[in-house]
């Protein structure tokens, strides 16, 4: 096997929904793919895989991490095009769940395979040496399993299997294209019925269903109950069946029962009769519009199985229950769930019990180790926390001698005992630092030592493991420069600074401004460089609104406060010529609103204190950078930024302006981007992001939309930004690094650029779309990214529109709408159209 082999073409061989989504998402990764399907009967032979192609740019959330990759993706069908699969270094076979038209469509395929191509089966559950017994004898070295969770490019989980023939090598190989060049979290499975995820989330849904039914609970209470409290999706368990399709859950099922006939469990593995109902009305789910669930209107319905009709959702938790499962420590929730009497909690109970019994006695069935099984639960059903996980936290040995006296007492769904290694030695756990429990060598297996997963310093750790990369960080969670309660300054045992927030969703406050500052100084007298990351998404949600208005409050003993602000706004004069008076005049603004003004003027000091750093400062992004956190990245010397990053600077959301530079930087940006030419095509482009909210629902997006640059860098794998952020400060120091020269000669845009502006808000404004405030917002945007009051094609300095900012974000604060949109934010979490 090659050991160099790198993935430079794929073949996708099936345009269905799977087969579609994959593609999709190996064009994110800039793989070039051709979608194969069988050739059109009537029309273009291609038609199959073309409207495939076309219902992925409808999709939402978009497979595609930018809708222009949709051309990477090459159409072709089996009848034409055959030959083209020799260009490419992997096949994924992604058909229907049927052995014989995969057999068939093997036999078709197999001889056009190149010399060192790896194949590769996504079938959800089928068997692997089954498959494999229809493939060449001479080409199963290259043969294995693939299984993508749907949908592929936001389920982090991917199962590899192997066939009894297949080269070690050539999955090492795959697992590391799979984690790297897709972002994938890659669990080896055994070629088992429904390998690991599957097996261990069905049967999770089917014991809730089951003991669901016992207790006389309706679905919207089950949901109620089973989703964020325990650490699950929002969609819980019944509209999770909706959202995948009541007909695929029912072909899940129909495949543990068909082949699973050994399994103690095996007589909990079929369809209810009101799903089986469910399914012959057409009714699967959020694809056909009604399921569990229907949508009627703004109002969500539900099932009553006891009428057959659908009823208003009530969603109702017991008495005393919302504070049992607010509970945030595993050990004391499920103490009192298994002892408190109400049904609901009983039901509970219930649910964990059975859940561990069976992944305790399938084990060693169906994955290597218990890290393997809890991995493939998270990333596959997204729980917080696996099942052994949860077990673990909450008292091993305890939980265990519950689980064994209900399993005596005939109220478990198996009469079996948990299986012996299960409390041998006063076991406390199946996590530790040497690894996770292994049933077959009776050890504890630690991590795969494939060199992919030097890449990731901090990954994703389970309870009871060592949480950070040996051979990359020698002191374990990092040294700590300086600590307060907004952020650490840290390091990892190298030369680099690494700073990170405290702040609940990693907000920006007066704190955090202030320790910017100080690691910026720091980083300079010390450090190669500094990357700003925070060790769990999101970046920054923005500014700290409360501290904000907290500060208005404040400031406001007396009752003069608006007019104040508004005073202070209009008493900020500038003129095309230096413009250097803007900062007096701000000096004499800060008296009458202290709080409110200087933390902007901060905010501006910091972000061009991280552009104009001597030494490199790099942001590393995963998750929501929006508004002010926006801002940190646009003035960094570099982003990284996983594929899965949500960009976009929001202030209009709350009625005010980017105030941190933002503005500045779009202006800035705008002119470098004309080259010299005309600047307004540019200026409007992020005119309208700003002026709409607009957010970029990809790294690649964010790129298009101007918040990324070119030389910014896009992972898709969210683990490994720390390390590709040190490298690039590794590669901007070996060349010597400066910091920009400051920006003195910008081109602006001026009144006739104002104007141009203003008259399609106009429009806008008169056809209903936008408020009047929402039209004085998008005015005082326009003002600053044109350069204000000054006549076309004017130069200005950095200077002059940051304080163009900051005139438009007083003056906007001090208007009661503004006001009412920041509080209404802050109460409810969304934005307030007044």
């Amino acid at each position: 096997m090659n050991q160099n082999l790198q993935i430079r073409k794929v073949a996708v061989l099936g345009a269905g929904v799977m087969g579609a989504q994959i593609a999709a998402h190996l064009v994110n990764a800039n793989v070039p793919t051709i979608l194969f399907d069988l050739a059109a009967r009537e029309g273009e032979p291609n038609g199959i895989v073309n409207k495939a192609l076309e219902g992925l740019k409808k999709l939402e959330p978009s497979p595609l991490a930018s809708p222009a990759k949709v051309q990477y993706i090459v159409a072709a069908n089996y009848q034409q095009h055959l030959e083209k699969l020799r260009e490419c270094d992997l096949v994924i076979e992604a058909i229907a769940e049927r052995v014989d038209w995969k057999s068939d469509l093997y036999h078709k395929v197999a001889p056009y395979l190149g010399a060192h191509a790896i194949f590769a089966t996504n079938t959800s559950g089928l068997s692997i040496n089954q498959l494999a017994a229809a493939f060449p004898e001479s080409l199963r070295h290259r043969f294995c399993g693939i299984h993508f969770f749907n949908p592929p490019r936001y389920m982090h989980l991917v199962e590899l299997i192997a066939c009894e023939n297949t080269d070690v090598g050539l999955l090492d190989q795959l697992e590391t294209f799979l984690v790297s060049g897709l972002g994938k979290g890659v669990v080896r499975a055994k070629d088992t019925p429904n390998f690991i995820a599957n097996r261990i989330g069905v049967f999770s849904l089917l014991a809730t269903a089951h003991h669901a039914r016992q207790m006389g609970l309706g679905f919207d209470t089950v949901d109620a109950l089973t989703g964020r409290y325990l650490g699950r999706p929002k969609s819980a368990t019944f509209r999770t069946l909706d959202v995948v399709g009541l007909d695929t859950f029912a072909h899940v099922v129909n495949t543990m029962r068909d082949n699973l006939a050994d399994d103690p469990w095996h007589q909990y593995f079929a369809v209810p009769n009101w799903l089986e109902k469910l399914i012959a009305q057409g009714a699967l789910g959020q694809k056909s519009k009604r399921g569990i669930y229907q949508k009627s209107g703004k109002e969500i319905r539900v099932l009553d199985l006891a009428s057959g009709e659908y009823r208003a959702s009530d969603n109702e938790v017991g008495l005393g229950m919302k504070e049992l499962l607010r509970e945030r420590d595993w050990a004391k929730k499920l103490a009192m769930l298994h002892s408190n009497p109400h049904p609901q909690a009983q039901f509970l109970w219930a649910m964990f019990r059975d859940v561990f019994h069976y992944c305790a006695l399938q084990l060693e069935h169906i994955a290597d180790n218990a890290r393997d099984l809890d991995c493939a639960v998270r990333w596959g059903f997204g729980w917080d926390s696996g099942p052994f996980e949860i077990w673990q936290a909450a008292g091993w040995q305890q939980v265990a001698g519950w689980i064994n006296a209900d399993i005596a007492a005939g109220k478990a769904m198996f009469s079996a005992p948990l299986p012996a290694w299960v409390t041998e030695g006063s076991r406390n756990g199946v996590h530790n630092a040497q690894g996770s429990y292994a049933p077959a060598g009776k050890t504890y297996q630690p991590r795969s030592a494939l060199p992919v997963y030097q890449r990731q310093i901090f990954p994703e750790r389970l309870l009871g493991e060592v949480v950070f990369n040996k051979s990359l960080c020698t002191v374990g969670t990092g040294e700590t420069i300086f600590e307060n309660e907004s952020v650490r300054l840290w390091h990892t045992g190298d030369d680099i600074a690494i700073l990170s927030f405290n702040t609940k969703m990693h907000v920006i406050g007066d704190e955090v401004l202030d320790s910017i500052l100080r690691a910026v100084d720091e980083a300079e007298a010390r450090w190669r460089g500094l990357i700003i990351w925070q060790t769990e998404p999101p970046f920054s949600a923005g500014a700290n609104l409360l501290q904000l208005m907290q500060g208005m409050q404040e400031s406001a003993g007396d009752a003069g406060m608006l007019g104040k602000l508004k005073q202070a706004a209009n008493r900020v004069k500038y003129t095309v010529a230096g413009g250097g008076g803007m900062g007096d005049l701000f000096k004499a603004a800060i008296g009458d609103v202290p709080r409110v003004e200087a933390v902007i003027a901060k905010f501006q000091q910091a972000t061009m204190r991280i552009k104009y750093a001597k030494v490199p400062v790099v942001s590393a992004v995963d998750g929501l950078a929006l508004g002010g956190g926006c801002e940190i990245i646009m003035h960094s010397a570099r982003v990284v930024a996983s594929l899965e990053s949500y960009i976009g600077l929001v202030e209009v959301g709350v009625g005010v302006l980017p105030a941190g530079g933002g503005s500045k930087e779009a202006t800035l940006r705008s002119a470098s981007e004309a080259k010299g030419g005309d600047l307004f095509p540019f200026l409007r482009r992020y005119f309208q992001n700003i002026a709409m909210g607009e957010v970029a629902k990809s790294a690649e997006l964010a790129r298009e939309m101007g918040y990324l640059r070119p030389s910014d860098r896009i992972v898709l794998n969210r683990f490994e930004i720390l390390h590709v952020a040190k490298q690039e400060i590794h590669a901007l120091t070996a060349t010597d690094y400066r910091p920009p020269l400051p920006a003195t000669q910008i081109p602006v845009a001026g009144r006739p650029g104002i104007a141009t502006l203003q008259a399609a808000m106009v429009n806008m404004l008169e056809g209903g779309f936008i408020s009047e405030h929402d039209y004085k917002v998008g005015c005082a945007v326009a003002d600053t990214l044109c350069g204000g009051d000054v006549e076309a094609g004017s130069l200005v300095d950095e200077q002059w529109l940051l304080d163009l900012e900051r005139k438009h974000f007083i003056a906007l604060l001090a208007t009661e709408k503004t006001q009412a949109r920041i509080e209404y934010m802050l109460k409810n979490g969304k934005p307030l159209r007044n």
